[in-house]
């Protein structure tokens, strides 16, 4: 922070709380040295390459952000209560309307309806008070339609629509969906939105960045088709009479936001500043003022269906990420939207979290708060640098048409990547590939079209639960509890994660207490401390072929037991790969 006369730094710690960098890094390393994560020999400046994790695009998040680095040149400006934004889209017009006056009434600033060919948005909106509330339309596979309709529902009621209001046209999102698109009729059909939407005094466009976000993409990916995206409209727009600055502002950006908090923020200040210098590039003069308007929602894929109340803290997360970072609306999805049509209980709670943020938290009482923090404003410009390129890139590649394919193959290399982290479980997915409990009944659901279009993260461990393994797995725990227990947890909650159930041991005190529990399972797993392997694993295992174990796996090292395994899980282990052949051997 600096002071706003001199420019000099303002110097708010008192002097016994000011600390060096080298400070910082030497008791740091001793914390690791305690965990064994540093040796004694190893230098203190090392905590940096220990603790800096790398995202999926390869940007490195440091530990600490550090003074001297980069400074964001367009800052979020909104102050005060972002605009509270539900998504309706029921096809039942009748109950989406319900939903849509119980969430107004509850605090809901403005809806976003998704609509088909099918659907009546009059009886949608009806009640609705169209001058107050936004209304951005979602209707990828006919938007004219939905649009002719929004606009005269509005028409037969005698209002004007609110400013902020959209016909959401998106034929490119539409197309990266695999929703069919003939781009030459898009440009006229954006085109003639456009006009409307300039005679009702709303936007037309919104270019629906989570189309690439649900399919899979990282930020740096998001970004990039973003602004890729926006440009390509804007030359459609402009190449047929429309002034930069009136193109640019029929435009709204939709952005994805998940738990990952300071890459959330990060990313949607990044945003921000593409388009700015997308803008100054194409001859905006200094004077007139186009700020990127944001809407971010709360990730689908980042949901889970099996624990799904984990989901409200997820969102909770993503919403005071978006809402730190900047955006203009917040939708909040429903912690049960991975489950299919959300019902009451989760609209309510979704709302909810935008009050708590908002009037109890006062996360948006401030213009980017994030401002100023080193490492937020280091990471808004990684991003910006790696989500240019990105953008670059789609540039030469759309230079003889949208070809689409070179994107959904670098995409599908980040869900590979991604889905080996997960499986490794160092992307931990609390109550599915971490603390699953099987014994859980999942709410019922009507099923929800728009889930069909997201690749959850978790999707590869789902199909597992959905079928859960007929037979159990006999845990096989060596010694008292106290000695067995930190592994047979281990081990039990990683097979869970495949839905796999395990018959408990107990406490046993060598080969003839354990054989007594035994019951014939093919799979066994052996737990207990490395001591217990040592002195009576090699023997346990022996016994326990001959009572007609096929299949015996340890839970630590292989070589940990005198004898001869056919498995071993611990830390690292590939988990999708060892559940997946663990239910084989089951069936």
């Amino acid at each position: 922070m600096t002071d706003t006369r001199s420019g000099a730094p303002l110097a708010l710690a008192a002097e016994q709380d000011v600390h060096s960098q080298e400070e910082w890094e030497a008791a740091t390393a001793a914390v690791l040295r305690k965990a064994r994560r540093l040796g004694e020999d190893d230098p203190d400046a090392e905590v940096w390459d220990k603790l800096t994790r790398t995202t999926l695009d390869g940007i490195a998040i440091t530990p600490l952000g550090l003074p001297g680095g980069a400074a964001a040149s367009v800052r979020p400006r909104r102050a005060g209560a972002w605009d509270i934004r539900s998504l309706v889209s029921r096809p039942d017009a009748k109950r989406a309307n319900e939903e849509a006056l119980v969430d107004l009434d509850g605090g809901v600033t403005s809806l976003w309806v998704a609509a088909d060919e099918d659907t009546d948005l009059a009886a949608v909106l009806a009640g609705v008070l169209l001058d107050l509330a936004p209304v951005v339309l979602d209707a990828p596979t006919d938007p004219t339609r939905a649009a002719e309709a929004l606009l005269a529902h509005a028409d037969e009621r005698g209002v004007d629509l609110h400013p902020d209001s959209n016909l959401g046209a998106d034929p490119l999102g539409a197309l990266l969906r695999d929703l069919p698109l003939a781009v030459d009729e898009a440009v006229a059909e954006l085109r003639d939105l456009a006009g409307r939407a300039r005679t009702a005094g709303i936007r037309a466009i919104v270019v629906d960045a989570t189309a690439a976000h649900d399919l899979g993409a990282s930020d740096v990916q998001e970004l990039g088709w973003s602004i890729a995206v926006g440009v390509a409209y804007l030359r459609w727009l402009t190449d047929h009479g429309l002034d930069l600055a009136d193109a640019a502002d029929l435009i709204e950006f939709r952005y994805a936001a998940t738990d990952e908090q300071f890459p959330t923020i990060a990313k949607l200040r990044a945003a921000r500043q593409l388009w700015a210098s997308v803008l100054q590039h194409s001859g905006l003069p200094d004077d007139v003022d186009v700020a990127q308007r944001q809407h971010a929602v709360t990730s689908r894929p980042m949901l889970s269906k099996y624990d799904p109340y984990v989901n409200m803290l997820r969102v909770t997360v993503a919403a005071f990420a978006a809402g730190v970072g900047g955006a203009d609306a917040v939708t909040v999805l429903p912690f049960d939207a991975a489950l299919g049509q959300p019902e009451a209980f989760g609209r309510r709670i979704a709302r909810n979290v935008n009050h708590l943020l908002v009037d109890e938290s006062h996360v948006a009482a401030v213009a980017d708060p994030a401002g100023g923090a080193y490492a937020v404003e280091q990471l808004t410009a990684d991003l910006a640098l790696a989500g240019w390129a990105a953008f670059q890139e789609l540039e030469q590649e759309w230079e003889g048409g949208h070809d689409l394919t070179p994107f959904r193959d670098r995409i599908a290399a980040t869900v590979a990547e991604r889905e080996r982290d997960i499986a490794r479980r160092r992307r931990p997915l609390t109550g599915l590939t971490e603390f699953p409990n099987l014994a859980e009944q999942l709410p019922a659901r009507d099923p929800d079209p728009l889930n069909d279009r997201v690749v959850r993260y978790g999707a590869s461990f789902e199909a597992l639960r959905d079928q859960p393994a007929a037979t159990r797995v006999f845990l096989a725990t060596l010694g008292t509890i106290a000695q067995h227990t930190a592994r047979a947890t281990f081990a039990s909650n990683l097979l869970a994660a495949g839905g796999i159930g395990v018959e408990l041991a107990g406490p046993t005190s060598g080969v003839d207490e354990l054989l007594a529990s035994y019951a014939g399972q093919p799979v066994v797993c052996l737990a207990g401390t490395d001591a217990a392997y040592a002195e009576w694993g090699g023997a346990a295992v022996t016994a326990l072929r001959e009572a007609g174990a096929q299949h015996v796996i340890i839970a630590g090292k292989p070589d940990a037991v005198d004898a001869e395994v056919d498995d071993a899980a611990a830390m690292g282990v590939d988990a999708l790969a060892f559940l997946t052949a663990t239910r084989e051997k089951l069936s």
